[in-house]
């Protein structure tokens, strides 16, 4: 999915601020129309004097500025670079503009504690980068849960018509006995029963992006119910 100008603002600023001005290890390749990693760009001097290569996890977005320069202004330049070859990358702040999401758990309380990894302590960036990303799982949900078209209706049907802003899902009541399957149901499996029936559409494999953005959409709009498995 897209990435919000916001959201990777906060994320190369996060990582060109301490690694822009260094060699990071190496950029990794990327599609073109997914978000900048906040771990991967790649800093190399050329010459002396000559400036400095910053390369972005895409292995295309590249500028070369001089020694000493500000990892706001790197940041900037590559982003607005990146923004020019992804035009559709406002589609994260669109959809929050449209649609309430409940935001997702501050974890701020766990920076600087060890969390038995590799990589030592949480840190600032880690917590960041884990709303950023869970949050835009959520948000791509909510874009398929309001787009008819996006679920494969055939009827013009989406699932908000019945279910505005997730109202009347009880995510939290899972697994429970489904009278319309015959079965204990997991969210999953009403969530394609709705998509067949209501939707008329064609159900998801269990691994498609689409049904986990959907699962974790509507999971996120129940933030704060107590679970309770199996009432009806």
């Amino acid at each position: 999915m897209f990435a919000s100008k916001a959201s990777l603002t906060s994320l190369l600023l996060l990582a060109l601020g301490t690694a822009a001005l260094a060699n990071c290890g190496g950029g990794a390749g990327g599609k073109s129309a997914e978000a900048p990693s906040a771990t991967t760009g790649t800093a190399a001097e050329s010459a002396p004097g000559a400036g400095m290569e910053v390369l972005l996890c895409d292995g295309q977005t590249k500028t070369v500025v001089p020694p000493g320069t500000s990892g706001t202004a790197i940041a900037g330049d590559l982003m607005t670079q990146w923004l020019r070859k992804n035009p559709n990358s406002s589609w994260e702040a669109e959809e929050r503009e449209r649609h309430t999401l409940e935001p997702s758990a501050d974890n701020d309380e766990l920076v600087g504690r060890v969390n038995g990894q590799t990589y030592g302590s949480i840190s600032h960036q880690d917590v960041a980068l884990w709303k950023t990303e869970t949050e835009r799982v959520a948000l791509a949900g909510s874009s398929v849960f309001h787009d008819a078209g996006a679920l494969g209706s055939t009827d013009g049907v989406s699932c908000d018509m019945c279910h505005p802003h997730a109202a009347n899902t009880h995510p939290e009541t899972y697994p429970k006995f489904q009278p319309q399957l015959g079965r204990v149901a997991l969210l999953r499996d009403m969530i394609n029963w709705c998509i067949e029936h209501p939707v008329r559409g064609k159900a998801f494999d269990a691994d498609d992006p689409k049904l986990r953005a959907l699962e974790a959409y509507i999971l996120a709009q129940r933030k704060g119910k107590t679970l309770n498995y199996g009432k009806h």
